[in-house]
């Protein structure tokens, strides 16, 4: 496998479709921003949506050097309704290219991630 093969959380989820209204004024929130919090938090040991918020607040600054952010934080009631709209088929499909990129640069590993478990070759 070429080493130079991206492995940002960020550059598998870019594609996944936005569920919300594109003529609503009121998006506040990037929903880059809110997928890549909630997998980050999850990795983390977050399993509410209050708990996803708190780890963003608590990890705000350093999110903000690699995510937008325009509003902050987003509260745990957004994560809930936007995950609640996102088409759980196109989430699997970015989430596991993520995964098996992951799983190729560690060989003869295992990757555990929320209790599943995916080894490798």
């Amino acid at each position: 496998m070429d080493s130079s093969e991206k492995i940002a959380l960020i550059e598998y989820f870019r594609p996944l479709p936005d569920p919300r209204r594109k003529d609503h004024n009121k998006l506040r929130h990037e929903l880059l921003d809110i997928v890549v919090i909630s997998i980050l938090a999850v990795i983390c040991g977050a399993d509410s949506w209050i708990e996803i918020e708190v780890f963003g607040k608590e990890k705000e600054s350093w999110l903000k050097t690699f995510l937008s952010l325009p509003n902050g934080i987003p509260s745990h009631d957004t994560f809930g309704r936007i995950f609640s709209l996102i088409d759980p088929s196109a989430f699997d499909r970015c989430f596991l290219g993520w995964v098996k990129t992951i799983r190729r640069r560690i060989p003869k590993e295992v990757v555990a991630l929320s209790g599943r478990v995916c080894q490798t070759r």
